[in-house]
């Protein structure tokens, strides 16, 4: 049986929901017969569920370290040994970081939906045909989001468009190019959006930020054409989100005070939120709290031995910059520091999204290990824009440079940081990138983010002068990433496979049609 099968075949272990508003509450069971599950909407929302699940599941092993290590931003705590991730020395023997068996998971749980939402539809009544093209949005929306990050991990993987409920069915489908898997994804989106069907809000606060919102969707799509140079595209749909007049899109949050800021994480499912990951201490299933252990790994390594990660040294130099600009102009009034001190960290360079607790400097008690994972909010759909505007005039359009500035500019004024006035719509266009992609690194620390954003700017073409491998993925990584030396990393990043991970031996090993990114044969 091939191995990327075996991921994929047990998503069709579903469950069934005594409440389908429930994700929280459910883990997989035993599959059901594929002829007996489609009997009802039920059995499409329990399904959905379970990709949801399964990308809840994958935040801390795989969602973090992809999209944080190799950047340098994050690196490990004193005393856990050098990440061989963070050092690009990773190998195909590695099960963890190599694995992509959750993200074909979900895939395949959206294409069961996708296959069988019709079947329920015309067994159940009271499955309307607008609830079906809603569920279908979410299954779209799941399947892109999982391809996305296939293709920003591995370039090139197999296109799996078709559901597997039994294991009668061999599973050896060889590569598709990055091409035709963004392709892929975008046709997706525009399907989900074709439909019209996607829900503005659920019933519940948590429903509404954590499944697929036409929000989500936008979001997901302006950032897919964002890493595709698709530049008008992306700023288009970033205005679906950020010139929204429906009172139920997500807003950004403009109090400059540190209380406004941190409600992002703590409680979580703020107005700025788009799509994040949800737990709760309230919520219990088979008797167990839905917790997760974030606030331990990001914990000072002083109070936690399970704390793994923290804010490198570069990056942490810059808060401790930014918050001594702050308390001076704001002498005692340490609520002003945003997103510094006890906003995104801690004196020795802990992450406190994740640790805050209800007042500025209290930790979460381990009763409240409950933080949520944000993946899109409207400051990132923002800065995408931003980045966009400045990807299309590279010979120097003051009109939409300014614009980017503006957008830049409103999100620093909200952790109290002055704009720099160095920069303005008539700085050059590697200057005002740069500026973007710092403002990025900093707000969205620990969000995994920061990897893909230098490397989606190094793989643009060189325009205007512009050496974008160079100027902002190598510079970049060897800025913040101290795990080797600075000739390793100018060396390792000048081959552009080695940006990409590895397919596991076992893959390999079972499926003849795949072929090892070069870089680790």
């Amino acid at each position: 049986m091939k191995t990327i099968y075996k991921y994929i075949i047990g998503v069709a272990a579903v469950c069934s929901l005594a409440s389908c508003n429930d994700f929280l509450e459910i883990y997989p069971e035993n599959s059901l017969p594929a002829d007996k599950f489609w009997a009802t909407k039920e059995d499409v929302e329990s399904e959905l569920m379970n990709g949801y699940y399964v990308l809840r599941n994958s935040v801390i092993d795989n969602l973090i370290p992809w999209g944080e290590f190799r950047s340098g931003c994050l690196t490990n705590s004193p005393g856990t040994g050098a990440n061989a991730l963070q050092k690009f020395e990773i190998k195909s023997s590695n099960k963890t970081y190599c694995s992509w068996a959750n993200m074909y998971q979900i895939v395949n749980t959206a294409n069961l939906v996708l296959e069988n939402a019709g079947k329920a539809q015309a067994n159940d009544d009271t499955y309307r045909p607008e609830e079906m093209n809603s569920h279908y949005c979410e299954a779209y929306f799941l399947r892109a989001l999982a391809y996305f990050y296939i293709v920003r991990n591995w370039r090139e993987a197999p296109l799996a468009l078709k559901a597997y409920d039994t294991d009668e069915v061999p599973y050896a489908l060889p590569k598709s190019t990055d091409e035709q898997i963004i392709a892929q994804i975008k046709n997706d989106l525009y399907e989900a959006i074709r439909l019209d069907a996607a829900k503005e809000a659920f019933e519940t606060t948590w429903e509404t930020k954590g499944r697929a919102t036409k929000w989500a969707i936008y979001a997901l799509m302006a950032d897919v054409c964002l890493w595709n140079s698709d530049f008008d595209e992306a700023i288009k749909y970033a205005d679906m989100i950020l010139g929204a007049t429906s009172n139920r899109a997500p807003r950004f949050m403009t109090t400059a005070t540190h209380n406004s800021w941190f409600s992002m994480f703590n409680p979580g499912n703020s107005n700025e939120s788009i799509f994040e990951m949800q737990w709760s201490h309230e919520r219990y299933s088979g008797g167990v709290a839905q917790t997760n252990n974030l606030p331990n790994i990001f914990r000072s390594t002083q109070n936690s031995s399970f704390s793994q990660y923290k804010i490198s040294d570069i990056l942490k130099e810059e808060f401790v910059a930014d918050y001594t600009d702050i308390s001076t102009r704001y002498l005692l009034q340490p609520d002003m520091a945003v997103r510094t001190l006890y906003g995104s960290y801690v004196g020795d360079g802990y992450l406190w999204k994740y640790n805050g607790g209800t007042s500025r400097t209290d930790e979460r008690t381990e009763t409240y290990y409950d933080p949520n994972f944000i993946i899109y909010r409207v400051a990132d759909v923002m800065l995408m824009k931003a980045e966009a505007l400045v990807m299309r005039s590279l010979g120097g359009n003051a009109a939409d440079y300014k614009t980017a500035l503006e957008l830049v500019n409103k999100i620093r004024l909200r952790t109290n940081l002055n704009p720099d006035e160095t920069i303005t719509e008539n700085s050059d266009a590697s200057t005002i990138l740069q500026y973007i992609l710092s403002e990025r690194l900093k707000e969205f620390v620990g969000e995994g983010k920061s990897w893909y954003d230098m490397l989606r700017m190094g793989h643009y073409a060189n325009s205007n002068g512009i050496d974008f491998k160079t100027t902002f993925l190598i510079s970049n990584v060897v800025k913040y990433n101290k795990a080797s030396i600075e000739s390793w990393f100018r060396s390792v990043l000048s081959n552009e496979n080695a940006w990409y991970l590895p397919i596991t031996d076992e893959e390999i090993k079972y499926n003849q049609n795949l072929v090892q990114n070069p870089y680790y044969i």
